[in-house]
Formats: C-alpha cells, sequence, structure tokens
C-alpha cells in the first residue's frame, strides 16, 4: 500500500454508487465523509455529539454547473454558475422568511432535488446519512428553524427542521413499528 494510500486507523476508503467519488467511511460510527481523514476513528466517534440522534428536514437544493451532479429532475443539465445559485437560494429563503411564500411551496416548484414532490421532505435521518456541512446544519437547527444557505458538494441549500428524536423515541418507534406489521386486524 502506497503511503497516500495508508489512512488512520477505523478508516475505510469507498467509491460512491451514484457518482464514482472517492469518500471514506468511519468504521466506529458508520459516518462517511469527502475528505482525506487526518485523524483516527476513535477520535470522531459520535459521542461527542451533543443534540438529537435523528432529525427530520426538509431542504430546498439549488444545483450549479460545479455540482456533483449538475442535472435534476426540473433540467438535464444545470449550466447556472455558482454565484447565480446562491443568488438564488437566498431570495428562496427570504421569499420563506418574509412570509411571500411557503417553504414547501417553493422546495416543490424549485428544489433541484427529487424531494420536491415531498415538498422537500426528506424523511428521518441519523448523523452520518448526509453531506457534513447539510447534516451540522440540520442537526444544530431547532424544530422549525430554518437555516442560512449551506453549500455542499450537490449545491446549495436551505434546510427546515420538522423533527428531532433522542434515542428513547427511536426505540419506542421502532417497537410500535414491529408490534403493528405482527398484529393481525
Amino acid at each position: 500500500m502506497s503511503e497516500e494510500e495508508q489512512l488512520p486507523t477505523g478508516w475505510e476508503k469507498r467509491v460512491s454508487r451514484s457518482t464514482g467519488q472517492t469518500y471514506y467511511l468511519n468504521l466506529l460510527t458508520k459516518e462517511s465523509q469527502w475528505s482525506v481523514p487526518t485523524k483516527p476513528a476513535s477520535e470522531n466517534t459520535a459521542s461527542t455529539n451533543s443534540g438529537p440522534e435523528q432529525v427530520q428536514c426538509s431542504h430546498l437544493l439549488v444545483k450549479h454547473e460545479k455540482s456533483r451532479r449538475p442535472s435534476s429532475w426540473r433540467e438535464e443539465r444545470i449550466t447556472r454558475s455558482k454565484s447565480e445559485a446562491i443568488d438564488i437560494i437566498k431570495s428562496y429563503r427570504e421569499q420563506i422568511v418574509s412570509g411571500k411564500a411557503s417553504f414547501a411551496e417553493l422546495a416543490q416548484k424549485y428544489s433541484d432535488c427529487s424531494s420536491a414532490k415531498r415538498g422537500g421532505d426528506l424523511g428521518p435521518f441519523t448523523r452520518g446519512t448526509m453531506q457534513k456541512p447539510f447534516e451540522d446544519a440540520s442537526f444544530a437547527l431547532k424544530i422549525g428553524e430554518l437555516s442560512e444557505p449551506i453549500h455542499t458538494d450537490s449545491g446549495n441549500i436551505v434546510s427546515l427542521n420538522t423533527e428531532q428524536f433522542d434515542s428513547a423515541q427511536i426505540d419506542i418507534d421502532n417497537t410500535f413499528d414491529k408490534i403493528n406489521l405482527n398484529s393481525s386486524y
């Protein structure tokens, strides 16, 4: 193994099936990141994160020509510049904050993500499943709070936290799901 391929303990190099890009998986926490890790996985455990264990957010994504996949359900080939995308996402955020438009309405019409059909709703997710800038911003939000623009490899995003779950709530929800699946009415 060459020097550049050696990773700190607890990390594994992987390739994204959707983009073909390399990412790195923390084998202890199952969190992934695009940047090459510099510290052993044991120093980056999820236990250092405070707050909810799972959140549910809606998002509005505006892609640009440098996005990792510059296409969407709305446009086969996205040609807007990164600065244009930033201006657009700021405009959408201002419309939401001022009450001129609802988050779901703008997401349905303009989001470059397939979640647009659900008003931007991504459903519940845990740490390690989303791109780090989006994840960090989403977990920092209070329920009902709207993020400032977030810049990710996918494009520019505003996120709306719609629900948070702690470990006890997740366990209860999983128990009820199992009961409902095993019940015959």
